[in-house]
């Protein structure tokens, strides 16, 4: 009983520091605008108390909402900052997600508008592509190898609203985790076949500079260990994730910018290459 009350009154305390519904609607119209117009704003925990985690994904969900009501589809989550390493920068003991729409999504090699990005950076992820729900509020690795039809080599393009992605926590998480856009690999693998923490990645840039390399065990020791978090955290938020959806499940080594047209090609052990092409 007195666990359950303590707990209530968290609930409350944390519904008490949240933001006014206004000012939550103006930030996420700030954002909205930046990423329409690719003009950049300055960083949102100006108005945001860094601590204030509830705020920054109301804020994120304002804006999906409203690309949904446009008639935009959501098809998966990105999971963010699953680097130990960016978390200790941001000051911060979790990862963060993100929305994925089907506008976001391209294939391998399909030509991409750099114009389309403000200031873009490109990642090397697994993504997992789910054949059944994940409903539990406690998920372990069974549950989500069970619940993966295939996983596939992916890039993500990520890009701030943000000026100069100066950004903490609750900037990134209000700015939908500061995603743009992925591109998916056209080589499905079951689970059963590949070592999603023992895979190498490298990514080399069109003039053969190498421009990133890592490994799954990269991505918070295990790329399971990142799914298994956002599907409690889903579940738990009661929009859990459903048959069908793609989870970028995070990096595999460090960014790399982009900042003229050019083609990154991901290479992954076990999952073949995947190309994002930028014109």
């Amino acid at each position: 009983m007195h666990a359950r009350k303590t707990f209530e009154l968290s609930r409350k305390k944390e519904t008490k520091e949240m933001m006014s519904k206004e000012k939550m609607d103006a930030i996420a119209q700030r954002l909205s605008q930046a990423e329409v117009t690719r003009q950049v704003i300055e960083p949102v925990r100006e108005e945001i108390a860094l601590d204030d985690i509830a705020s920054a994904y109301a804020i994120q969900q304002i804006n999906v909402d409203r690309r949904i009501a446009a008639g935009e589809r959501v098809v998966g989550r990105k999971i963010g900052l699953t680097s130990l390493a960016v978390q200790k920068q941001l000051g911060v003991d979790q990862p963060d997600f993100g929305a994925l729409f089907a506008s976001m999504s391209y294939g391998d090699a399909q030509p991409i508008p750099l114009s389309k990005f403000i200031q873009p950076k490109v990642e090397a992820e697994i993504a997992l592509v789910l054949k059944s729900d994940l409903t539990q509020t406690r998920h372990t690795y069974a549950d989500i190898i069970g619940a993966t039809d295939y996983a596939l080599a992916a890039i993500e393009i990520v890009d701030s609203r943000i000026r100069n992605w100066d950004i903490r926590f609750v900037d990134t998480v209000a700015d939908n985790a500061s995603s743009a856009a992925f591109v998916l690999g056209s080589r499905p693998v079951s689970l059963a076949n590949v070592d999603l923490c023992a895979a190498t990645m490298t990514m080399v840039r069109g003039d053969g500079v190498s421009v990133s390399q890592g490994s799954g065990s990269a991505c918070l020791g295990n790329p399971l260990n990142a799914a298994v978090w956002l599907a409690d955290r889903m579940a738990q938020l009661g929009t859990p994730l459903k048959a069908g959806d793609i989870v970028l499940t995070g990096a595999l080594g460090p960014m790399a910018a982009v900042t003229e047209p050019d083609t990154y090609t991901v290479s992954i052990s076990g999952l073949g290459n995947v190309r994002a092409r930028f014109e």
